[in-house]
């Protein structure tokens, strides 16, 4: 007997970089990022059954009267323009929008609170803008791994256990005499 069911429609899974948004109502896509001191906002629409994920590295480029130049994305001012703006061109409507923020770690002691400071930022940005702020899994000192279902709204986001890797660089020798290195 011949098998005529269709097949499982695959999953498609975009990697939402640094500087990066994406927004879409395909079902079978997926959007995934890791990120550590970085947020990523996921907004959902569930009216109009669309969603979108930004991914930025600082609150707000350095005071530079240049401005941020080709970096812009990566400051999450521009980055959450973009995505709330790509969501209303795509039909969401701002009332409609729930959003979830996740990052924000801060994974080096005694370096400034970085994550601390993008969370509050997004936070405040949401306010602003009115889009309800329905979950945040922010802070800490883990990565996490998230990934979301923009047309569905769905999100899973798991702690990264263990340290990420580093640049690789040579080994250094064992250290002889008085000379310490750091």
């Amino acid at each position: 007997m011949l098998n005529t069911a269709a097949p499982a429609p695959m999953t498609i899974r975009h990697n939402v970089l640094q500087g990066e948004y994406e927004v879409s109502r395909d079902p079978h896509l997926v959007l995934t990022t890791v990120l550590g001191s970085c947020i990523a906002c996921c907004l959902f629409d569930p009216v109009a059954k669309i969603g979108g994920m930004n991914h930025f590295l600082l609150a707000s480029p350095p005071s530079s009267r240049d401005g941020p130049g080709d970096d812009a994305r990566r400051y999450g001012l521009y980055a959450m323009e973009l995505l709330v703006n790509e969501m209303i061109k795509q039909g969401a409507v701002r009332a409609t929008m729930r959003a979830h923020l996740y990052g924000g770690a801060n994974m080096h002691s005694g370096m400034r609170a970085i994550g601390t400071e993008n969370a509050r930022f997004a936070e405040e940005f949401l306010r602003a803008d009115g889009i309800q702020l329905v979950r945040s899994d922010t802070g800490g000192v883990q990565a996490r791994r998230l990934d979301l279902q923009p047309a569905t709204g769905r999100v899973r986001c798991r702690a990264v256990q263990g340290d990420f890797p580093q640049t690789q660089s040579a080994r250094l020798p064992a250290a002889t005499g008085d000379v310490e290195l750091f």
